[in-house]
């Protein structure tokens, strides 16, 4: 269910929006103006927020960003007022939504924010059973432990056990526990009180809090600091939280989801994970094949995004040729759907014709994995024939080429820090704080599509 936050008045063709949304499942706020609507997106969090264009939408933005409130903002007005369409998605605004509204186009704009499709793509045996596990569990209380390499479908997994239970009129509320640094991540989850420190100019409620009545995600949790740990296992065992800064625990009704690609009991081997959130976790597990594990949904999972992407665009549907198609099977795909879904749309985009040939299937050899970044640049020193050679290191210090190697792999992974860390072969820890310490620096730091840039935390929580 998105939860949506709609800025302005209800009246005439922004009310007939918002009834067009709860009818296609939204759940719905109403601010009269970005003031008291910023006071609601601290409290409750949203999914989305439409914000008329009467009203300051460049003020929202940036006021949602200094907070680091992640929600996208689409702007809506009469399409004569195509002057403050501009001002609005020049001042961030992810999209413009033109009045009278259209109810396709409001049903797109809700499934874009929450990020779910009907049902996960497939049609190999491997991937039946994990479905039918999953639909098996959805409508006990039970904590899942989801687990599979980075990019085949953990949090789409996820939503489908949502939707499948209980819950499912609820929020889903996803966190992503790998791409905050752990002071953030404890206010993000737990909330905090006005002045709680430094910069905490307003209360907050935190994921937990949010997702009370709902479902919560915690993706990548094998990342998340020891410290951090305890306290999550102290909210699945009294059912309460403590806000940062706060007189009592807040009472809080919410079934966990984990996501993770690590081994979580080597984890626990290594002392890096606490043995007791892991059989908290573990009630149920759940884990993802590759897709090289189960090649018959590759072509279904391709013909699935091929139309999504024509679409998108505004191009005509178009099939995979014979040789496309062999192309597609024969990869291994190390990067999973994800790579998939990348490939494709490139496709889409390329193709020329009546089919998408296989002149159009970009497929890209796997980056080879190293010890360190370090050792992968003095392997590449090491071996001439490769894209870096020697001639192209000598002079320059070693921080300056693992700086240009991190980054250049970054980029590569689409801002991905999960699967750059992968491919470098260091923890997604360590890479975070180098580009804390690049971005700090004044280098470009790419983020993934649709994350805000993460500028450098203020102060450190006890």
């Amino acid at each position: 269910m998105t939860r949506l936050l709609i800025i302005g008045s209800l009246e005439a063709e922004l009310g007939h929006a918002a009834r067009i949304a709860m009818s296609r499942g939204a759940r719905l706020r109403q601010a009269d103006g970005v003031t008291s609507g910023l006071a609601m997106a601290r409290t409750e969090g949203f999914d989305l927020i439409l914000c008329d264009v009467l009203h300051d939408v460049g003020w929202m933005v940036s006021s949602l960003e200094a907070e680091r409130i992640s929600c996208p903002v689409i702007a809506c007005g009469r399409n004569a007022d195509a002057a403050s369409a501009v001002r609005a998605i020049q001042a961030g605004a992810k999209e413009f939504l033109p009045l009278p509204p259209d109810a396709d186009l409001i049903a797109a704009m809700l499934q874009a924010a929450t990020g779910e499709p009907d049902a996960p793509v497939h049609r190999d045996p491997a991937m039946a059973a994990v479905l039918r596990r999953a639909e098996g569990v959805a409508r006990a209380e039970a904590s899942v432990l989801i687990t599979g390499e980075s990019g085949t479908g953990k949090e789409v997994l996820a939503r489908y056990i949502h939707q499948h239970s209980r819950r499912a009129q609820g929020a889903f509320v996803a966190l992503n526990c790998a791409a905050l640094p752990e002071a953030l991540l404890e206010s993000e989850l737990f909330g905090h009180e006005k002045g709680a420190f430094s910069g905490a100019v307003a209360a907050r409620r935190g994921k937990f809090e949010q997702a009370d009545g709902g479902t919560l995600l915690l993706d990548e949790i094998g990342e998340m600091d020891p410290r951090l740990q305890a306290k999550i296992l102290r909210a699945l065992q009294e059912r309460e939280i403590d806000r940062l800064g706060g007189a009592g625990p807040v009472k809080v009704d919410v079934r966990i989801l984990a996501a993770t690609n690590r081994d979580l009991a080597a984890e626990v081997a290594a002392g890096r994970f606490r043995e007791d959130l892991f059989f908290r976790l573990n009630v149920v597990a759940l884990r993802i094949p590759a897709l090289r594990d189960r090649p018959d949904d590759i072509l279904p999972i391709a013909e699935h995004f091929a139309r999504r992407y024509a679409e998108a665009n505004g191009l005509p549907h178009r099939r995979f040729s014979p040789a496309a198609r062999a192309a597609l099977l024969a990869h291994p795909w190390s990067g999973n759907v994800r790579e998939l879904e990348n490939t494709v749309h490139r496709a889409v985009l390329l193709a020329e014709g009546d089919e998408i040939g296989a002149e159009a299937v970009e497929l890209h050899t796997p980056l080879p994995r190293a010890a360190t970044a370090a050792s992968a640049v003095s392997e590449a020193a090491a071996q001439p024939a490769r894209a870096v050679g020697v001639a192209a290191l000598v002079g320059r210090k070693m921080e300056e080429v693992e700086r240009d190697l991190i980054i250049e792999t970054l980029t590569h992974c689409l801002g991905n820090r999960t699967r750059a860390a992968e491919i470098l072969g260091i923890s997604i820890r360590t890479l975070r704080n180098k580009l804390h310490e690049y971005r700090a620096a004044g280098a470009p730091v790419p983020v993934a599509p649709g994350q805000m840039p993460v500028a450098p935390f203020p102060y450190a929580m006890g």
